[in-house]
């Protein structure tokens, strides 16, 4: 089994209850399961339009492939009613696979580690909030990055009152 992250967010409609959803949707697949979640955080559009957003990170086992799992993902946007009318436009839900194992992978349809990962503390805080020691291929340590990222508006929800939730 691999150890995967992925992050979940959007920002348009319901997205505390899509992102709860969401992660329904991918505990109905047998090839995976969820082994944490992070709390959600609200915080400020980084690269986009639109309201604040709502985001979260869960870890998963799964005996996916990286590009099966990407798809199932996309599946579930669909789902979702998440539209791409143009680059970092405001959607209902956004699920990105960040990274899988210590893999390293760069096509046409996905890169892993997610490359906009350490630019982002609504990536960075729920992910260190799961996997604390983090260390990716070609990043190192995730945490060196949160001083880059402490200047974004970044909250974490109120009913979070636990550090990690094991599902």
């Amino acid at each position: 089994m691999a150890l995967a992250f992925i992050g979940l967010g959007g920002n348009i409609g319901d997205t505390q209850q899509f992102i709860k959803d969401a992660i329904v949707c991918l505990a109905q697949h047998p090839e995976l399961r969820i082994l944490t979640r992070s709390c959600m955080y609200q915080s400020a559009p980084v690269g986009a339009e639109g309201p604040d957003f709502i985001n979260a990170v869960i870890s998963i086992e799964t005996q996916l492939t990286p590009d099966d799992l990407l798809s199932i993902c996309q599946s579930i946007e669909n789902t979702f009613g998440r539209e791409r009318p143009y680059i970092n436009a405001p959607r209902t839900l956004d699920l990105d696979v960040l990274a899988y194992d210590d893999l390293a992978i760069q096509n046409e349809r996905l890169t892993i580690p997610h490359p906009r990962m350490i630019e982002r503390s609504f990536v960075l805080f729920p992910l260190l909030e799961i996997a604390p020691d983090i260390d990716l291929p070609g990043f190192g340590k995730l945490t060196k990055y949160i001083p880059n990222v402490e200047h974004q508006r970044i909250n974490r929800m109120q009913g979070c009152n636990c550090p990690t939730q094991h599902i």
